[in-house]
């Protein structure tokens, strides 16, 4: 059963604001009625929270360069009289978006020079992302990807779909798509089917997945019916995007369980964000949470050097120190991987505490979350040659050829960075 709209012992996690208080239920769960009343200009949004003039016009100096959309549902929880409300701070424009810092780039995670084809991004050698779509329901405002998503709109056209999966079908390494977009699941439903079917029948793509931010700013849009299409494309991973767990409404539970009931396992990957969840006991209660719903917390990024988002961003030690202090104080399940997606294109790094002290030929000094330290001794037989290694490995590259890898299997003494992009492309 669906709770009510307001949860009177908690009022800060969900609440229904004017004008919407006497929209029928019925509407109000149509993800279309919540798309056809979306909120996109300042008068809009005086109408539901207080604004003076002054804020008003803040808001509206940002338009003309990046857009501002969100949802009733969304804008329903953020709390009016706080503001440095978490659900405001993501969805609501501010001038602090058009001052630029030093280091700050259009695309900073290079995905644009990582594009053979338009809208592939093919940066792993067994993997490929796919923006099938700019459009998204609530325009986050530390988008790292706003060059293309927040100034302008649109799904692919036929042939644009059909030089995506031109490319996939010619790259017999690629296992593995992620479609993305903006969000994968503006796309209505016919078009999602199509794109999906066509990626599923190319006999080398084992694994399809969704990218979406749907189950938490529009989860009216995880319906049953969308489910039962969406089990067709098994096995199908569902990557999704909660950064505080205010926006755990019922609704957004309901839709996390929808999909895990329906077969399809759910990850979640949160940006570490200032004033929203830069603290641990945040982190913590989110992670739980998720955990408690059946979505496996994946990722935590270091905000990216997008234009415009540094108000957004924490030192990395912030999520080191995170990271430090879920570790251990609560189910290895809720640790999520601290990441940083360093500019340039060099991909997701992982970033965590060091737990491993020294080590020697004979032992490694490691310790715990505690501080306690021990040591484990090294083995005596140190051949970890696999009989059956080259039986199992299938496709290039070989794991023992490319990266990092290759030095410590060859005689070579150092890589230079364009033979693995070489290798690659």
């Amino acid at each position: 059963m669906r709770l009510p709209y307001v949860d009177n012992t908690n009022p800060l996690y969900y609440q229904r604001f004017q004008p919407w208080r006497d929209v029928p239920r019925s509407d109000w769960d149509n993800w279309k009625w919540q798309l056809q009343h979306t909120i996109s200009n300042p008068e809009q949004l005086a109408e539901i929270l207080p604004l003076t003039e002054e804020a008003k016009e803040r808001v509206r100096h940002t338009l003309p360069k990046y857009k501002f959309a969100v949802a009733p549902y969304y804008l329903s929880l953020v709390d009016p009289n706080n503001p440095e409300c978490p659900i405001r701070l993501q969805s609501i424009p501010t001038e602090a978006e058009l001052h630029i810092e030093a280091g700050e780039m259009d695309d900073p995670l290079a995905e644009d020079t990582d594009m053979p084809v338009p809208n592939v991004v093919h940066r792993y050698p067994d993997r490929v992302l796919v923006t099938i779509t700019g459009v998204c329901s609530m325009y986050c405002r530390f988008c790292t990807r706003r060059r293309f998503v927040m100034d302008k709109e649109g799904h692919k056209e036929r042939n644009e779909v059909d030089v995506i999966c031109n490319y996939i079908g010619s790259h017999p390494e690629i296992r593995d798509v992620i479609l993305s977009g903006g969000d994968a699941l503006m796309m209505g439903t016919t078009m999602l089917v199509e794109i999906m079917s066509r990626i599923r029948a190319i006999p080398h793509v084992e694994i399809l997945r969704i990218a979406s931010k749907i189950p938490c700013v529009l989860p009216m849009r995880i319906t049953d019916e969308l489910v039962t299409t969406l089990k067709r494309f098994k096995p199908l991973y569902f990557m999704t995007h909660f950064n505080h767990p205010y926006e755990l409404t019922p609704e957004a539970k309901i839709a996390c369980e929808r999909l895990v009931d329906g077969g399809i396992p759910v990850m979640n990957q949160s940006v570490l964000l200032r004033k929203i969840n830069s603290d641990a006991a945040i982190m913590k209660k989110l992670m739980q949470e998720l955990l408690a719903l059946r979505v496996k917390p994946y990722y935590i990024y270091q905000c990216d050097l997008s234009e415009g988002i540094g108000h957004f961003r924490t030192p990395v030690g912030k999520g080191i120190e995170i990271i430090e202090s879920l570790r251990g104080h609560t189910s290895g399940l809720a640790v999520p991987e601290f990441v940083i997606d360093v500019p340039g294109g060099g991909g997701k790094i992982p970033v965590a505490p060091h737990y491993l002290i020294s080590q020697s030929d004979k032992k490694v000094v490691v310790r715990n979350y505690e501080g306690f330290i021990s040591t484990y001794p090294q083995p005596t037989l140190t051949d970890c040659t696999c009989s059956t290694a080259k039986a199992v490995e299938t496709g290039p590259p070989s794991l023992h050829e490319h990266g990092v890898a290759r030095l410590l299997h060859e005689d070579s003494i150092s890589i230079e960075p364009h033979e693995t992009r070489d290798a690659l492309h």
